[in-house]
């Protein structure tokens, strides 16, 4: 195939992604391979990509094409998650501008709409994830409320209800005015702001002239007061025992009461409690037998029961009332206040507490397993460092709110009778089983029956995901048999109680093991200054124009550069650009290579012998150092390892050493090699950067149709002679450093110059010297049993090299080299021993960095005192 000059992603991208579909490279059955399984974080189906998803998602590509490559069963099931608040919205604000309100249509008339809009817009991600290069099973997407998902979330909340885990109750919760539903404590985010504090005067009851104060940042909400406390050990207060005060406004009356929970130094050491908005207020309440006054409709709007301003807005109201009591004379001062605010993590909404009727999952008990496994590392978190934020998310577990008020979800299987009463059941036929089963009357119907208006959490179907996307609860258990658990999971840390912590219970409690065996979170995408990506800012690049850009190889590159695990990324087009720039480089090593001329007839020159043992050495202990680097999921430090692979030892060493003179061919033997080393690094490479690889990979050889460098299998791991590449170190140390001297005496590379070496204690391998003598075109390297006058010199370690010269050397000249180097030598010595010093770093690091620190300090020290002979006789 004819190799164009300059790679262009847009010309092959789009061509192996359809010819890998096509094949169906990308699809999995049980078999008798080992099995690796990864379920995607389903996106909300009305997404579109985004930068944390292109990360998420690069990350898990690569771990699937690896495990492939490892002839291991991959599938990657991808799939998209209902999202019934957001999506809820969106529909709601399209049928609002077409003039149609929610509650003028029936149920399953929005619900027509509903689907509608998520046929409509429901694919667009996944599409998007097909450019990035995701090799997902296409053909196991699925969507939390397909029919499969749908079946599994209604039959475990029917389990868990039998089993005494759910239960119905009116409690204090979450409430997000905007979406008109309860929300769980973990969609609550709370953000600092600036408020007021309201200082209120309440009249003592029967007093003209007797006055307690209360401070409040929401005014509003004495309307809904049914009692003042005060601390029983607060003396200012004593008098007050067993009175009333009037609340301003609607001087209702209410009870001064005595509770330890009021702190004598906040405020005024008064509290106004309200049962119905506030959950601290409402368990005093429960303590004191107070009355709950709901003061505020669904939509944040005050009730009836309010008395004044009913129907406006709680904000609206907060300003008004303060007006109101500065003109009753009940407003004491009003002082400038920073305090933290709940907000829906949904709509943005502040969040009102509210009492409210709602379905709870008891926590406790199912949380213990899911606790332990993670704290005994049978799930394994990377970083580990997130154990700590799970466990005490655990350990301080609250029942889960798992209803919604809203109509796009799964609806709750709970069906009422007339009476109040009700049964829980998978269907409406079972329903009706039920309910005339516990009546005894044989003739009720499905008219007799309502079942619940609200809908489960869509976290309670999420939470199922590795099971369900394999129909895990089916009487067909070969899938869920054969995948599950699945092995690695890659997820955001921010819904590690969401998602991942649920996900781990949802395992034990219905599989009776983990969901995956790893969890390998990523960190934020946050801008180039460490702002977090938003649309409102400007600041989020459009993932689609940055692979039109910089192709899909590059871009996926970029996001992994910076990119430790749980560590943010800061993002900045210049990553995506070396992203690039990489896939330029290999396809320009490429080229150089396949146009040299080969010719069979001629030796193989000693250099290149040389050349190809030292790469093939190399090239077996960086895979070793990738391997590692993927067993503890370090996964952009793999991608550093075979970038420098690449970069450095292949493109800026090995090919210079092998490349033949101008216009001359080059052996059959050398070529071969280096072809069959360009075979091995592209696979190496491959789960990076599947696009080029795979193109590269097809011009290599004549591959049959049905070939594939993503289902070929990585090179093998072999052993290698660690001595070679030390050697070899000190073999590209003496080349670098008479280039220097060619450099600062202007001496070309045409001419042939003689080097001569003075072995120190470390020893010369002279038999790499073809190697020095062609890369900077030497006529000799000799070795010398004394110092050469009249030369340059340089050490490699303890060796003295020197390059005798026509011209006279200056030794004041020389000696100020020398000191130059011996400071730089004691500089970096230092460095070297600070880290061998930090015991957290030699007992964290892996143990063959540490000894390459140990190496270093050695060469270092030998070095040093081979400088300083040399300073000693030029003295």
């Amino acid at each position: 195939m004819e190799i164009a000059s300059k790679y262009d992603p847009s010309q092959t991208e789009d061509k192996w992604y359809a010819y890998w579909m096509e094949k169906g490279f990308f699809r999995s059955l049980p078999d008798e391979r080992e099995p690796y399984t990864v379920v995607i974080p389903p996106p909300n189906v009305t997404g579109v990509l985004h930068m944390g998803h292109m990360l998420n998602n690069t990350i898990q590509d690569i771990l699937v094409r690896r495990a492939r490559m490892l002839g291991k069963n991959a599938c990657w099931v991808p799939g998209t998650d209902h999202a019934s608040i957001a999506t809820e919205a969106k529909v709601v604000n399209k049928l609002r501008d077409e003039g149609v309100e929610k509650f003028s249509l029936s149920r399953d008339a929005f619900l027509e709409h509903a689907w509608e809009w998520t046929n409509k817009h429901g694919g667009i991600i996944l599409e998007q994830l097909k450019k990035l290069g995701a090799s997902c099973d296409w053909d196991r997407t699925s969507f939390t409320m397909d029919e499969v998902r749908s079946q599994g979330v209604i039959k475990t909340f029917v389990d868990l209800y039998r089993k005494g885990y759910i239960y119905r109750g009116i409690r204090m919760v979450n409430w997000d005015p905007k979406a008109k539903t309860a929300v769980s404590d973990e969609e609550v985010v709370y953000k600092e702001v600036k408020s007021k504090l309201y200082y209120i005067k309440y009249q003592v009851d029967g007093s003209a002239n007797e006055f307690v104060t209360i401070a409040t940042t929401r005014p509003e909400t004495i309307l809904g007061d049914t009692a003042v406390c005060v601390n029983p050990a607060d003396e200012r207060f004593a008098h007050l025992a067993g009175k009333r005060v009037l609340v301003p406004l609607i001087n209702r009356s209410i009870p001064v009461i005595l509770d330890e929970y009021v702190d004598m130094e906040f405020g005024t050491g008064c509290l106004k409690i309200t049962p119905a908005h506030d959950i601290n207020d409402y368990e005093i309440g429960m303590r004191h037998n107070l009355e709950s006054i709901d003061i505020l409709n669904d939509d944040g709007t005050l009730s009836e029961k309010a008395g004044i301003f009913v129907g406006e807005d709680r904000f609206v109201v907060r300003k008004k009332i303060e007006k109101s009591l500065e003109e009753s004379g009940n407003l004491a001062k009003v002082e400038d206040y920073t305090n933290k605010v709940g907000y829906s993590e949904r709509t943005d909404e502040v969040i009102e507490p509210k009492l409210s009727t709602q379905w709870f999952l008891r926590m406790t008990d199912i949380a213990k397993p899911a606790l332990d496994a993670v704290m005994s590392d049978e799930i394994r978190f990377h970083p580990p460092k997130f154990k700590n934020l799970y466990r005490h998310w655990m350990e301080n577990v609250k029942d889960w709110c798992i209803s919604r008020q809203l109509w796009w979800g799964h609806r709750i299987p709970v069906y009422y009778l007339s009476d109040g009463t009700f049964v829980v059941a998978e269907s409406d036929e079972l329903a009706l089983a039920e309910a005339q089963k516990l009546t005894g009357n044989a003739a009720l119907t499905m008219a007799d029956l309502r079942q619940d208006e609200d809908v489960l959490d869509t976290w309670a179907s999420s939470w199922l995901w590795p099971i369900t996307v394999f129909d895990g609860f089916s009487k067909d258990t070969k899938e869920i048999d054969y995948y599950y658990p699945t092995n690695d999971l890659v997820t955001g840390h921010d819904i590690i109680f969401f998602w991942v912590a649920r996900m781990i219970m949802a395992g034990y409690e219905f599989k009776d093991t983990y969901p995956f065996k790893n969890v390998y979170f990523t960190g934020m995408v946050r801008d180039k200054i460490g702002r977090k990506m938003s649309k409102s800012l400007g600041n989020s690049p459009e993932p689609l124009e940055l692979i039109k850009t910089f192709g899909a190889d590059g871009v996926r590159v970029g996001m992994l550069l910076c990119s430790p695990a749980g560590g943010d990324l800061r993002f900045d087009e210049s990553l995506p650009e070396q992203g690039r720039n990489f896939s330029n480089k290999i396809w320009n090593a490429f080229r150089l290579v396949r146009q040299w001329e080969v010719d069979e007839q001629i030796d193989q020159p000693e250099s290149a012998a040389l050349a190809i043992e030292w790469f093939g050495h190399r090239l077996q202990q960086e895979m070793e150092v990738i391997n590692d680097h993927f067993e503890k999921y370090r996964v952009s430090d793999a991608l550093m390892s075979v970038y420098n692979l690449f970069w450095d030892e292949f493109s800026s060493w090995f090919l210079e050493m092998i490349k033949p003179a101008y216009q001359m061919p080059v052996d059959g033997k050398t070529y071969r090699a280096a072809i069959g080393f360009f075979d091995d690094l592209m696979r190496l490479l491959h789960p990076f950067m599947p696009f080029i690889t795979e193109e590269i990979w097809h011009h290599i050889a004549n591959r049959k149709d049905g070939e594939s460098i993503m289902v070929s299998l990585l090179p093998e791991v072999k052993s290698y002679d660690e001595s070679i590449l030390k050697q070899f170190e000190l073999v590209k140390e003496t080349i670098v450093n008479v280039r220097t001297v060619r450099k600062e005496r202007n001496i070309p590379i045409r001419d042939l110059l003689k080097v001569n070496v003075l072995v120190g204690d470390d020893g010369y391998i002279e038999r790499f010297n073809p190697v020095v003598q062609k890369l900077v075109n030497l006529e000799s390297v000799l070795k010398v049993d004394k110092k050469v006058e009249g030369a340059v010199s340089f050490f490699v370690k303890s060796s003295e090299f020197f390059v005798p010269l026509e011209m006279n050397i200056d030794a004041a000249e020389e000696l100020e080299k020398l000191q130059k180097e011996l400071a730089y030598t004691e500089g970096f010595l230092a460095g070297v021993m600070k880290k061998l010093s930090n015991e957290r770093f030699v007992a964290s690091a892996p143990e063959q960095v540490v000894a390459l620190e140990q190496q270093k300090r050695a060469d270092a020290e030998a070095k040093i005192s081979a400088i300083k002979e040399s300073i000693a006789r030029l003295n």
